[in-house]
């Protein structure tokens, strides 16, 4: 390709100077007043305008053909697909964002902040979705911009865009358009951001997710209440019996207590890459529970490369307005967080198991669809890669996270798609995501603006022969 005229570290400066001088903030104040929820079918058209009169327009300005295509599975969140083609012979590279975000839950903010528009406080820019995840693809549709303009317009590879707005909502109909438009997001590489990084001050670079999977736990006995004065002690209680059956698969030190939910053995390169990554670093992270979980294991590796059984919610009878009587029913809702070697499409057949063997036949178990877990190899060339051009720009050895602690839909880029995934996050542990007060950091932002600068230049210098390399091994 032609010789830029200008520099790595120019696009860099270029990429900062956005935030420095206003016009990141100005760009993301308009994205935020998108009352994106999916979770609320009124801002169906909502969702719709913010790909075709905001995404659509910004990549227009950077070359990008964007068109807008429907969801067969949910029709209020439609998807956008954009190209920006150098030449048929180049690498490519297929980022992704989503437009979504939770509900506002407007009057649950602090007094003086709104979800709809940004209130800067310090370093904490308030808003909803600056943190998850309008924040964070602007970030890198702005660091792109500064690169494109440094390299005289000239990247020297592809980029390929699939941008969601049903994130919140489980992605429904993520994986059949990924399916549907294999050839046309076809690419070498996977680059995104979502999630937050291990801490506000060190960069991280996260390879796939933990997988999940919802459950119900019910045990229905009979039909109605009955007085718990004059039948107590001769109807079996269902509440009683659910917590029995819960306390069976997870011990009193969150434990998980069935073999067929527990994951292999965390292996030697995840435990190295996990050695000097510490949890709960900043000031508002909860305070870690130090004996609870899986025995043997540091916070970091339960959270990150190990299994977690969670009771989310527990119901039997009225705890707001009780009664003196047995309920007939109770019910638990449940998930399991697993890594990758997990038996969990076969999570029904081993709960059932384990609770017939204990004698608790009274509970049914009631499975949801989940989504799998996924890791790309810690020695991967693109992942070495990575972490060399994020240690460039910031002087900062990047945590390498094998797999981010929750979910993000990585299964279909990895698994549909059959692509390398790196993710890099621009949030924190600690910025309210899915909460009132929801913040993103604007010196994370300023540094993610440098970090993705860099890897959009070095972009330029190595997708060809890296791409080579996975080609090669595949």
């Amino acid at each position: 390709m032609k010789e830029a005229t200008n520099t790595r570290a120019d696009a860099i400066l270029q990429a900062v100077r956005t935030l420095d001088s206003g016009a990141f903030l100005a760009d993301l104040q308009r994205r935020v007043a998108f009352r994106t929820e999916s979770q609320n079918p009124a801002q169906s058209q909502t969702l719709h305008a913010y790909l075709t009169d905001e995404i659509a327009p910004l990549l227009a300005t950077m070359g990008f053909a964007s068109r807008v295509v429907p969801n067969a599975v949910c029709k209020t969140a439609p998807f956008l697909i954009a190209e920006r083609i150098e030449g048929a012979e180049l690498p490519t590279v297929l980022t992704y964002g989503h437009g979504d975000v939770v509900r506002g839950y407007d009057e649950q903010w602090r007094s003086g902040l709104k979800p709809w528009e940004i209130v800067v406080d310090g370093d904490r820019w308030y808003g909803r979705g600056t943190a998850d995840n309008k924040g964070q693809h602007s970030v890198n549709f702005a660091a792109l911009a500064a690169v494109l303009d440094a390299r005289n317009g000239k990247l020297g590879y592809n980029i390929k865009v699939i941008f969601e707005t049903g994130e919140e909502i489980s992605s429904p109909g993520l994986n059949e358009v990924c399916a549907a438009e294999s050839d046309a997001l076809a690419s070498d590489v996977f680059l995104a951001s979502d999630g937050p990084r291990v801490s506000a001050e060190r960069p991280t670079l996260f390879l796939g997710s933990r997988g999940g999977v919802p459950f119900d736990l019910v045990v229905d006995l009979r039909e109605g209440a009955h007085h718990s004065g004059n039948w107590g002690g001769v109807l079996r209680n269902p509440a009683v019996v659910l917590s029995h059956a819960i306390a069976s698969l997870v011990d009193r030190n969150g434990r998980i207590m069935v073999d067929g939910l527990r994951p292999p053995a965390i292996t030697d390169a995840v435990r190295e890459a996990l050695a000097d990554i510490e949890l709960g670093r900043d000031d508002s992270s909860p305070e870690i529970d130090p004996t609870w979980g899986e025995p043997g294991l540091t916070p970091t590796e339960r959270v990150i490369g190990w299994n977690a059984l969670e009771v989310l919610a527990f119901k039997s009878g009225n705890a707001d307005a009780p009664v003196n009587a047995i309920p007939p029913v109770a019910k638990a809702v449940c998930q399991l967080r697993f890594v990758v070697g997990t038996d969990w499409e076969h999570l029904r057949e081993h709960l059932e198991t384990h609770f017939a063997g204990l004698g608790f036949n009274e509970v049914q178990v009631k499975v949801s669809p989940g989504t799998p877990a996924t890791r790309l190899e810690l020695d991967n060339p693109w992942v070495i890669w990575a972490l060399g051009s994020m240690r460039e720009t910031t002087g900062k050895k990047p945590a390498l996270l094998p797999n981010l602690g929750g979910t993000v839909p990585n299964d279909v880029f990895a698994g549909t798609l059959g692509l390398p995934t790196l993710w890099i996050p621009h949030s924190y542990p600690a910025c309210n995501q899915h909460a009132p007060n929801e913040h993103l950091l604007g010196s994370v932002a300023r540094e993610a603006l440098a970090v993705m600068a860099g890897i959009w230049w070095d972009l330029g210098e190595s997708a060809s022969s890296l791409a080579a390399t996975h080609s090669d091994g595949r």
